[in-house]
């Protein structure tokens, strides 16, 4: 059966519609990537954002595994053809790119690539990114290039459309900074008063110990427990502020390797062990990226501040075609019906809300003396 590329407005349109419909800045990035490659009937598409150091600040691929990108290696400098497509500002459309005299290689692992299209994706007088496209899938004679005028001209308006998306995402970005620096200004304020409180009850403590020495040691000595235990709960309040006040690193490490660095911080930080391992997990959409973290977490919070757990473990893995963030510890556990009647909720009813909002669920299991497990499941991965 040959292949046959969309073709005609509807395909276009289909593109446009795609790109329009995320603000997250990598999932703009990918959807831009896929559908030139799927519009130009191309076997291989990237797209990069440089950075202001001679790099890319993100470079997405589509044709190319995650087993070959990941052996290709770092991200590609500005050099060769990419400089081109950045510095000089002018489409750039080859029969083969190896033999131009730009071309400076690629790494072993990189596929061979032959007809090559490439459009700077323009803001104005700003570039701010540059579409790639290579080996056209196509019958062609040796020496001629696969892509055609009206190839250069419908990749020129999907640039045109992956500005805007790119604006729009770069402008959403910077709405949600805002947001987070506001967040972050509240927690600092929260933390400043919580442990301002904690120090002042224990200054006053330990100054009643310290007048009690002389004439009542064994009230002295209680004195000096609460003292200990106080600073305890300061100790925790830093902790704890750590994590909610420590950048995700999402955007540019993704959810594996946020998760696993949150959680060796935590491991060092705390006495209980916190493990974490993952298998097979790909990456997600943005949104629900960030729900399974922040639900982590929560769990987190809850785990070593008030269950006296000795052992935490968070696994993150694939199941029916689904992702599950699973967390599991060795604490106190409690009864969860009987939390909802006290109204107390540890955190639950917004860990549900940031599944339902991603189209997830979330499971809790506990009783007491028998720890607790709470999943998170959301669809793909």
């Amino acid at each position: 059966m040959s292949h046959r590329p969309p073709s005609g407005l509807a395909a276009v349109s289909a593109a446009l519609l795609a790109m329009s419909r995320h603000l997250e800045m990598r999932d703009v990035l990918k959807t831009i990537v896929a559908s030139a490659r799927e519009l130009l009937d191309a076997e291989y598409a990237a797209l990069g954002v440089p950075d202001d150091h001679g790099g890319f600040a993100q470079f997405v691929v589509d044709g190319v595994s995650d087993e070959q990108w990941k052996a290709i290696g770092p991200l590609p400098r500005q050099h060769g053809i990419l400089a081109a497509m950045l510095h000089e500002a002018k489409p750039e459309r080859l029969a083969d790119v190896r033999k131009d005299p730009r071309f400076e290689g690629w790494p072993d692992a990189h596929p061979d690539m032959s007809d090559f299209l490439g459009l700077p994706i323009r803001d104005g007088d700003d570039i701010i990114g540059a579409l790639f496209l290579a080996n056209k899938r196509c019958p062609k004679p040796e020496g001629t290039c696969g892509f055609t005028a009206e190839d250069e001209e419908l990749l020129g308006i999907l640039a045109q459309h992956a500005a805007i998306a790119l604006t729009n995402a770069r402008l959403y970005e910077r709405s949600r900074e805002l947001t987070i620096a506001e967040e972050r200004s509240r927690l600092a304020h929260e933390l400043h008063d919580a442990v301002s409180q904690k120090l002042f009850s224990l200054r006053l403590t330990a100054q009643a110990a310290a007048a009690l020495v002389d004439r009542d040691p064994a009230r002295a000595k209680d004195e000096l427990q609460q003292v200990a235990a106080l600073a305890a709960e300061a100790v925790d309040e830093l902790r704890a502020a750590v994590v909610e006040l420590r950048p995700a690193g999402l955007d540019e490490d993704g959810l594996v390797a946020t998760l696993r660095t949150q959680i060796q911080v935590l491991d060092r930080a705390h006495t209980a062990r916190v493990t974490f391992a993952s298998a097979a997990v790909r990456a997600l959409p943005a949104a629900q990226e960030e729900a399974l973290l922040r639900v982590s977490q929560e769990a987190l919070h809850n785990a070593l501040r008030h269950s006296g757990a000795g052992h935490v473990d968070v696994t993150l893995a694939r199941r029916d075609g689904c992702t599950v963030l699973r967390i599991t510890d060795d604490g106190r556990g409690f009864d969860p019906a009987a939390t909802r009647r006290a109204g107390r909720h540890l955190g639950l009813v917004s860990m549900r809300d940031r599944a339902d909002g991603v189209g997830g669920k979330l499971t809790v299991e506990s009783a007491p003396g028998k720890g607790t497990t709470i999943e998170m499941e959301v669809p793909g991965g």
